[in-house]
């Protein structure tokens, strides 16, 4: 694939990027990377000053984790061909408040903050388009902290499947159920008991490092509401062209 056809599929496959016309396409500027990142590779660290933005596509998720005193972490948000990650809520240079790791392997295109942010005060589109974004991410945000609160653990594993199937856009998902484990703060053997029980629902497979999402309305059922709250934010605020349908 040549790099013109990687950005073309980086702005067809981002769900902000997609929004763009040509006009504004051109004012992100010529310095726009495609790369291809794996599982565990880290985009972010915490503290360290964003330098760029990270819009992920073909099935790339990040995941968002706080890490906790005691060597823990938690996942506090994940990110995938629905939005951006760095640089997109704050103006300009500043630390990152989490640490920002690939959990689904995939694409993304790099966009330089000096670039990125020129584009905001160009264009009112690009300038409102990330506000939107922000206000769907910290939605996001509150509601797993609502969710982490309150819900079993079996509707926040099948709530954190049906994301990650969305992100990936297929039904094989490369995860291991200690990283399961991980993103949900919980111990690796309440993973297995809950994996166990989806599979023998027959909702889900697990095999060699991987999840398999057989049975997609099977683990709607079993998901709390959180997924489709979340879901319905995100279409009113942003919607298909990144304007959002909330009158």
């Amino acid at each position: 694939m040549s790099a013109e056809t990687s950005l073309d599929a980086a702005f067809a496959g981002n769900r902000l990027l997609a929004t763009l016309s040509e006009e504004e396409r051109a004012l992100l500027g010529t310095d726009i990377e495609v790369v291809r990142l794996g599982v565990g590779d880290t985009v972010l660290e915490t503290g360290s000053v964003t330098k760029q933005s990270l819009f992920p596509f073909d099935g790339l998720m990040v995941s968002l984790r706080r890490e906790l005193s005691g060597g823990r972490s938690v996942e506090v948000a994940a990110i995938g061909r629905e939005g951006a990650v760095g640089g997109i809520i704050s103006c300009g240079a500043a630390p990152a408040f989490t640490q920002a790791v690939v959990q689904l392997p995939g694409s993304a295109a790099l966009i330089p903050m000096p670039a990125l942010e020129k584009a905001k005060l160009e264009s009112g589109h690009i300038r409102n388009l990330f506000c939107r974004y922000s206000d769907a991410l910290l939605a996001q945000v509150m509601q797993s902290v609502a969710c982490n609160a309150f819900h079993p653990i079996e509707a926040r594993a099948a709530r954190w499947l049906l994301h990650a199937q969305d992100r990936a856009a297929s039904d094989r998902l490369e995860l291991t159920q200690e990283s399961l484990a991980g993103l949900l703060g919980v111990q690796r053997t309440t993973v297995n008991a809950v994996a166990r029980v989806l599979q023998e629902q027959g909702l889900i497979a697990y095999r060699r490092g991987a999840i398999q999402v057989i049975d997609r309305p099977g683990l709607l059922r079993v998901s709390c509401d959180c997924y489709q709250a979340i879901e319905n934010h995100f279409h009113a605020v942003l919607g298909p062209d990144g304007r959002g349908t909330a009158s």
